[in-house]
């Protein structure tokens, strides 16, 4: 009886579907369903490019009138596999960096290069990093929307009153951490005043001291608001994999990170720093640690702007490179973007890339990233998107973009898997559970294990092929 009913519903789906068919193929217009995950302001600017797109009345080459319709998506990843799964995906859909490798190697996405060549678009357009994020294995499955990079964030009134210089960031993580001990205070018990953890370090009963008293601010914590703990090598100097066959999780750069992490929790307590984190609110709210000069820097995006201007407005602040390892490598940040792609049985795949297209001019692509309080990926911008630009550091985020030191997720079909990996052994590493060289080392063996079996499935389907 069920499969019946099973049956029974899916004919009455595939005729609902031919007639809507026969009805768009009768029509002048032609719907180009795109799903996105964005909500309120950050969909408002897309709608903004779409309704800009609908009013210049773009046709295919049948002439038929192309129009955009946008949904919000919530959980995107695995609803668009279910909806591709199914034959019945939408036209264009806006995705994470990430799954543009996870879904192009599990053949759900449209490569876009025979549109790219039609269209003339070229990698000369963009800044280089975001190009990259949409290729792998030399095709291009998408083009970027909304690009991001990150930087060091300080309050500078915190540092006033800790007596540093507020417009000179730190030029190295070893002077980054001597700041960030000089913004640390701890109130001892029966004392009025706070006293920094720089001073404090010089008693020699200052382990005890610090137990006995509470942590009321921090200088900088590693794991807050505690994103991408996977990346804190690339500012040592270290990579996670050779792009290719081999996994680096515990090169020396990497090994070095962690032990940089782990000095944290050595020097102000796990305990303390835990006690401490526990007044911390959600992140999207004026308890957010930054935002509440609790912690007075932070690594932080691009949309860090938004919230500072939502919840913490009057705030004084700054932004700049985040500190390498004795300053050696320059302008070191993480990038990522936004991806517009054609999944696999898109019903109009040629107007979805018209459309894609028209995101990527110059116009559109400014409107957008205005709207989102971002830089754009093309590299020719108009004087008047600085001028208009909410955000007085705009500028910081985008030349770090366009570093040689921009790094972005790695392009591997195991990452969720090292992910989780990489982020477990971060948490043992915090907590003083494990030693860096020792739990990273674990890391590599794992995930090499992993990339080899999935490196041959990968082959044999491509020979199959």
């Amino acid at each position: 009886m069920k499969k019946v009913i099973v049956l029974l519903f899916a004919t009455i789906l595939a005729f609902q579907l031919a007639g809507c068919a026969d009805k768009e193929q009768n029509s002048d217009t032609v719907k180009v369903v795109y799903w996105e995950k964005w909500s309120g302001f950050e969909a408002d600017a897309m709608q903004a490019v779409i309704d800009l797109f609908n009013s210049r009345k773009f046709t295919n080459k049948d002439g038929k009138l192309i129009h955009v319709e946008m949904s919000t998506v919530s959980e995107i990843d695995r609803r668009l596999l279910t909806a591709v799964a199914g034959g019945n995906p939408p036209d264009v859909a806006g995705v994470w960096t990430w799954l543009v490798t996870a879904y192009a190697e599990k053949g759900a996405l449209l490569p876009i290069d025979d549109h790219l060549r039609e269209a003339a678009i070229t990698e000369d357009r963009y800044i280089p990093v975001f190009w990259e994020i949409c290729k792998y294995k030399g095709k291009m499955w998408g083009l970027p929307s909304t690009p991001a990079s990150v930087a060091l964030h300080w309050n500078k009134r915190l540092f006033r009153e800790a007596g540093l210089d507020p417009n000179v960031p730190p030029s190295s993580i070893q002077e980054f951490d001597e700041m960030a001990e000089k913004l640390t205070l701890i109130k001892l018990p029966g004392q009025d005043k706070a006293v920094s953890f720089y001073e404090l370090k010089g008693k020699p009963d200052h382990e005890d001291l610090l137990g006995q008293g509470t942590i009321i601010q921090m200088g900088f914590l590693p794991s807050e608001p505690g994103w991408w703990p996977w990346s804190w090598g690339y500012w040592f100097g270290g990579e996670l994999w050779n792009g290719k066959e081999k996994v680096t999780a515990d090169d020396p750069g990497n090994v070095k990170a962690y032990e940089w992490v782990k000095s944290y929790s050595d020097k102000y307590g796990v305990d303390n720093i835990k006690k401490f984190s526990s007044s911390f609110g959600t992140f999207a709210s004026p308890q957010n640690a930054f935002l509440s000069s609790k912690v007075a820097m932070v690594r932080e995006g691009v949309w860090m702007y938004n919230f500072i201007d939502k919840y913490a407005t009057g705030m004084d602040w700054d932004a700049a490179p985040f500190p390498s390892d004795g300053g050696k490598l320059k302008d070191v940040t993480y990038a990522e973007a936004d991806i517009l792609v054609i999944p696999i049985g898109a019903r109009h795949p040629d107007e979805a890339f018209k459309f894609i297209s028209f995101v990527n001019t110059q116009e559109a692509m400014e409107l957008l990233c205005e709207g989102q309080r971002k830089f754009t990926p093309l590299k020719n911008v108009s004087e008047d998107f600085y001028a208009r630009h909410k955000n007085p550091h705009i500028r910081v985020f985008r030349a770090l973009a366009e570093s040689p030191n921009a790094f972005t997720t790695p392009k591997m079909v195991i990452w969720q898997e090292y992910l989780r990996e990489m982020s477990f052994a971060y948490e043992m590493i915090r907590d003083l559970k494990a030693e860096p060289e020792e739990v990273l080392s674990d890391v590599r063996k794992t995930m090499q294990k992993r990339l080899e079996r999935e490196l041959e499935m990968s082959k044999r389907a491509e020979e199959r092929r």
